[in-house]
């Protein structure tokens, strides 16, 4: 399926902050990041200048200004007198870098600070973009104009050659993996996210690569299928009963082939609907690390109607 003009654009901001997040860390150590990394960086910060925003100028923010959406004030135009703010920035930021990845230290001052501007500015920015200009576009075009912008994007990344979202999305990962960035959840203390992940109203069973069970959640609270300590390091299919055994091992030789990413099932149990999901866990590389069960019950969920968008009572 073809993603829409909104997703590749999402796209391009989550990738971005991942950058900002790695270069961050490097920054804000006293010797700075390694001058290769800083190249990186320049190059990457050319696609976000000369292709997303240029996605965005030539080919969406024109159909909103057909559509009523005026140039000058509103959203559109915070848009693009940001994007004027970040190219003055950009302006700043990469002769300093170019002085620094050549050896002159003595920019590191001014170049962490130029960074830290530009990262700001364009984070505030996507979020503006994310939750209320692109909102707001949704609404207002068409979906043959919508296909327009996708075409558009298209046709910009083109321009700069074969390959580009790809070309740039790989330099981004360079400076994410040379950075080492660390998952959100590499700075939680254990004990709070077990807390995190026991607060949940979802029950959790993970089974790990070779079919057996090495975590569940809630184990001192009200569960919907009990289980103990004792089913840690058992194989999964020592937990189903005999019949389902043939479903069970379908669903797992799935995941492992990358012919299914969600099994789901719903059954009613002593009045409560339960809804059961099995979600293959893989990581970075595409890779089976294992299958994460999810128990929850709906009952409630499956009766409301309507809006609540007060606080109602606890």
């Amino acid at each position: 399926m073809s993603q829409r003009w909104d997703e590749l654009l999402k796209r391009d901001h989550e990738v971005t902050e991942r950058v900002f997040a790695a270069m961050e860390a490097q920054f804000s150590t006293a010797e700075g990041p390694p001058p290769a990394l800083v190249r990186l960086l320049v190059d990457y910060l050319h696609y976000v200048d000369r292709c997303h925003n240029q996605k965005e100028e030539l080919h969406l923010f024109p159909r909103l200004q057909d559509k009523g959406m005026p140039r000058n004030g509103g959203p559109l135009g915070v848009m693009l007198q940001e994007h004027e703010r970040a190219q003055q920035i950009l302006s700043r930021l990469v002769p300093l870098a170019t002085q620094y990845a050549g050896g002159d230290k003595q920019a590191l001052g001014e170049l962490r600070a130029a960074f830290g501007d530009y990262a700001s500015l364009c984070k505030d920015h996507f979020w503006k973009e994310n939750d209320i200009l692109y909102p707001m576009a949704l609404r207002m075009l068409s979906g043959a104009e919508a296909a327009e912008v996708v075409a558009g994007i298209e046709q910009v990344e083109a321009s700069l050659g074969a390959g580009t979202r790809e070309r740039y999305y790989g330099i981004a990962q360079e400076i994410v993996d040379r950075a080492e960035l660390r998952d959100l959840s590499f700075g939680l203390e254990r004990d709070v996210l077990a807390a995190i992940l026991n607060a949940l109203p979802v029950e959790l069973s993970f089974i790990d690569h070779e079919d057996r069970v090495r975590y569940f959640s809630h184990e001192h609270g009200e569960k919907i299928f009990g289980r103990t300590r004792g089913a840690i390091g058992t194989a999964v299919q020592n937990c189903h009963p005999p019949k389902s055994l043939h479903l069970v091992n379908q669903i797992l030789a799935d995941f492992r082939a990358g012919r299914r990413n969600l099994a789901e099932f719903w059954i009613e149990m002593g009045g409560r609907m339960v809804h059961i999901r099995y979600w293959p866990v893989r990581g970075e590389d595409g890779g089976y690390l294992g299958t994460l069960e999810t128990v929850q019950d709906v009952t409630g969920i499956r009766k409301l109607a309507g809006e609540q968008r007060l606080l109602g009572a606890a």
